[in-house]
């Protein structure tokens, strides 16, 4: 079955957001006077809960015992704290800080050109979407993509697969029909759960992470410009670059002949058997 598809993560996958999305977090702290600041490492450990919103749940739980009333206080607060976390991220992408990632833009246009549709499958916001796709690749950005599946659209978040299986019923597509592409071990755990072979890129965020279920690791996708290090000869044959011809003969290699096929193929024609 040939592939169809591919499907995207974005923070950290297309981008590596994290760094805006950290400083988005603490200006919002701010905001609200709260006296929180995510520091790298402990933002590093907290990306291991997937989404926003989750993460500041997460965060208030193991804030130092508070009282009911502060406590309850701090929870209803999520949501405006996570929206005022968007508007400073989006102002951070829009003014042009976060680029896409080596060889992404190059893959994209490799795929389009080849046939193969373009989706998204992520955690983040629609408008987190939105802001990136035009910032870095122009009015051609959200058009690229034949679906774009949000968060907020499915209940359970990475590691479920809900989000890919999301993605490929709006493709039309089954499992083994597209390729997923990622950076964390729960964006890796969530598109391999709905049967996707999976790239995984990792970033600083991420690296260091369990991969052993991923079709293919690397540092990133690669460009002419930029060839990955000990490549082609590592993980790729073709090219110092992950190109799209060598990404189909790896999600979909070609069925080795069985013993006995191969028999019955090298008799002379006319043979009996």
């Amino acid at each position: 079955m040939s592939i169809h598809a591919l499907v995207f993560d974005v923070d950290g996958t297309m981008a590596d957001t994290e760094e805006a999305h950290r400083t988005a977090f603490n200006l919002a702290f701010e905001r609200y006077r709260l006296g929180w600041v995510w520091g790298r490492a402990e933002y590093r450990e907290l990306l291991k809960v997937t989404g926003g919103k989750e993460r500041i749940y997460h965060y208030i739980r193991s804030l130092t015992p508070v009282g009911p009333t502060e406590y309850k206080r701090l929870l209803a607060l999520v949501p405006d704290l996570h929206a005022e976390k968007t508007r400073f991220y989006s102002s951070v992408v829009s003014d042009g800080a976060v680029p896409l990632r080596s060889g992404v833009e190059r893959f994209l246009d490799e795929a389009l050109a080849a046939g193969c549709r373009l989706a998204i499958a992520s955690t983040t916001t629609a408008v987190n979407i939105d802001a990136l796709l035009q910032t870095t690749l122009g009015a051609r950005g959200l058009e690229m993509f034949s679906v774009i599946a949000c968060g907020d659209q499915v209940r359970n978040k990475k590691p479920a697969p809900d989000i890919y299986q999301l993605a490929l019923h709006h493709l039309g597509l089954h499992p083994e029909q597209a390729v997923a592409f990622e950076d964390s071990p729960n964006g890796m755990r969530a598109a391999v759960a709905a049967g996707l072979w999976t790239v995984v890129t990792p970033t600083f965020w991420t690296e260091g992470g369990d991969f052993s279920a991923a079709g293919l690791v690397l540092p990133e996708l690669g460009d002419p410009a930029v060839p990955l290090p000990g490549e082609p000869g590592g993980s790729l044959t073709s090219a110092g670059w992950l190109t799209f011809e060598e990404l189909m003969r790896k999600a979909r290699p070609e069925p080795t002949p069985s013993e006995v096929s191969a028999l019955y193929d090298s008799k002379p024609t006319g043979s009996r058997p």
